[in-house]
């Protein structure tokens, strides 16, 4: 009884062999990509991504391409198996069995990539985090400069690969690719000047995400959200997003708002004709003012009676506050200005508009000869109108 069931099963072995060989190795590829996945993800669960940035990164980023390239790889062996002949040797006369080897290098090529895309980003992310816990200053736009290199680097390596592993001589490839380039860099002038404008902003970094910036001579000033290869986004006062082409910033000079190291007030105050004589006084008090006021920069200020205006005297501050901050500097500049106003009316002063005095003769008035004296009494009376 026992030895005919096994030797049913043994004949059943014979005939359904190339299929229980190809259902264990699919379903072996299935279950070890998908215990590879969960071992890799458990580890990178326990690992901290600031303590163990790059462990973390690299097993976080290669949870699911180390899957595909175990399914990759069982998928392969799956095929050879049906491609065996009767004697067990890979069958060489069939398309699919010459083709087979180059399809799984690609396969394995792919995932490498894919799992270091993946790393590069996850170990960029926890280096970010560890300056910002740590309390230094991570520059994003280098480190986002770094990153998109180092992963054209690994695109541009595994497309080269890839070519050769499907029977392409990459000698001829590069050597076409250089008459190519040339003819490509006539007809994308400007697609290419935007790509070297990009690579100078990462290089020089003139400015970085975060920062806000003025294009002098254009309507463009924002506040910079993201640097692409192609055009720099920008967000303006009144949250709209604009994208302003990289190839402008090589033409182009850029006043980078957010470095700037103090803010200034200048203003021009003005004291009527009759107050001359206490602007000496106003002067010195003010100057005192401003050498004692904690939101203005002591190394250098200027109070001065400056020009004698049309209509009055004209003094002309210029200094400089000690916060960048808009509010900050919007304060500082409204207290000294009331200030100064106060001084002023200390002084017997006042503030002066343009004003323009006209002198009538008085109606009925006698008229007065050479000398002073009268000449012939009052004037006559004014016609009717």
């Amino acid at each position: 009884m026992i030895s005919s069931f096994l030797t049913q099963l043994t004949v059943i072995y014979h005939e359904w062999r190339t299929v229980i060989q190809v259902f264990a190795v699919v379903l072996g590829s299935l279950l070890a990509g998908g215990l590879l996945r969960f071992a890799l993800e458990r580890i990178a669960r326990r690992l901290h991504p600031v303590r163990h940035a790059w462990g973390h990164g690299l097993l976080a980023g290669a949870s699911l391409p180390v899957q595909m390239l175990v399914w990759v790889q069982g998928i392969a062996l799956a095929g050879q198996i049906l491609l065996r002949d009767a004697d067990g040797d890979l069958a060489k006369d069939s398309l699919l069995s010459h083709g087979l080897a180059p399809i799984r290098d690609v396969g394995v090529i792919l995932a490498v990539m894919w799992l270091l895309l993946r790393a590069i980003n996850r170990i960029q992310d926890n280096l970010l985090l560890r300056a910002r816990e740590h309390g230094r200053e991570l520059d994003p736009t280098a480190a986002d400069a770094i990153g998109k290199l180092t992963k054209a680097s690994v695109v541009i390596t595994a497309i080269l690969m890839m070519m050769q592993a499907l029977g392409f001589s990459i000698a001829g490839l590069l050597a076409f690719g250089g008459m190519g380039g040339i003819a490509v860099g006539f007809a994308a002038q400007s697609l290419v000047a935007n790509l070297l404008g990009g690579l100078t902003i990462f290089a020089s970094r003139p400015f970085k995400v975060g920062e806000y910036i003025i294009i002098p001579g254009t309507d463009l000033m924002g506040g910079v959200e993201h640097i692409g290869w192609r055009a720099t986004r920008l967000i303006g006062f009144d949250c709209k997003p604009f994208y302003v082409p990289n190839a402008m910033f090589n033409t182009q000079p850029v006043i980078n708002h957010t470095r700037m190291t103090s803010r200034r007030i200048m203003e021009d105050i003005h004291l009527r004709y009759a107050d001359i004589g206490a602007v000496p006084a106003i002067v010195a008090d003010t100057r005192d003012m401003l050498r004692q006021h904690p939101g203005v920069k002591h190394d250098f200020f200027a109070f001065n009676f400056s020009s004698c205006g049309t209509f009055s005297l004209k003094l002309s501050l210029y200094a400089f506050t000690v916060s960048t901050d808009y509010n900050d500097y919007m304060n500082v500049q409204e207290d000294v200005l009331l200030k100064i106003a106060d001084i002023i009316r200390r002084h017997g002063a006042q503030l002066a508009g343009p004003v323009s005095t006209v002198e009538m003769p008085q109606l009925g008035a006698p008229a007065r000869g050479p000398g002073g004296s009268e000449a012939g009494g009052t004037l006559p009376p004014m016609p009717p109108p």
